[in-house]
């Protein structure tokens, strides 16, 4: 007797319904869209370490205001670390996120070549300027590649004068290391930092970071 394992394509008696394809590759596209919001804490799940606990509190406080300019914003339903991305500071030396720790930040991640990312850059600066202290401050990451002095001359060309220059570490590779924890879909992201480091939430695209909608979601954040 010959072999009767033949691909299911190659058994007339076995076709398959037209739509079938169609509703196989919804379903993939369906679980992989739910496995990046489990990532991103949209779906709920568990606190990956306890001191993000007090972190759930602050994005209650501030879910209503996600709203006009930063409508976009999504609040983490279980608030968890971030991992230790490394990148530079405006001196040149290294740092990473637990050199923020007491402070509540926005980590932007951004390049010269994302339109969006040019277009919010100057919003991103205003809110710098009114908010940055003790308490907060806007860490605009870049992450070109072999063009850096392009994207810190580009600053320079918008005017912008409260932003402090940071570039991604290449070997620690920040853009894979946040998609892999689900944290990062696309340019620009903005991820608001609590000062254990737990995520708040986060904003995928650009935003009015600059707008009154904006500033009071981060002054809720800060508790001021």
């Amino acid at each position: 007797m010959g072999d009767m394992t033949a691909a299911p394509d190659k058994l007339p008696t076995q076709r398959r319904p037209a739509g079938s394809a169609i509703v196989l590759a919804l379903t993939v596209i369906l679980a992989g869209a739910v496995a990046v919001l489990y990532g991103m804490n949209w779906l709920g799940g568990k606190e990956s370490n306890p001191q993000c606990r007090a972190t759930r509190a602050i994005a209650e406080r501030i879910d209503p205001l996600a709203r006009g300019e930063v409508a976009a914003f999504a609040v983490a339903r279980s608030p968890a670390l971030l991992p230790q991305i490394a990148f530079s500071s405006p001196s040149g030396s290294t740092q990473t996120l637990a050199d923020f720790r007491g402070r509540t930040i926005l980590l932007n991640l951004w390049a010269s070549w994302c339109v969006p990312c040019r277009q919010e850059m100057p919003a991103l600066d205003r809110l710098q300027a009114e908010l940055g202290g003790p308490k907060f401050e806007v860490v605009a990451v870049n992450t070109d590649t072999g063009r850096v002095e392009k994207a810190r001359q580009f600053l320079t060309d918008i005017g912008v004068k409260t932003l402090a220059f940071r570039t991604a570490d290449p070997a620690a590779d920040v853009l894979y290391t946040l998609q892999h924890a689900g944290r990062l879909v696309g340019l620009p992201t903005s991820l608001l930092i609590d000062g254990n480091g737990c995520e708040i939430g986060t904003l995928a695209g650009g935003a009015e970071w600059g707008s009154s909608d904006a500033l009071a979601l981060v002054k809720a954040a800060i508790g001021s």
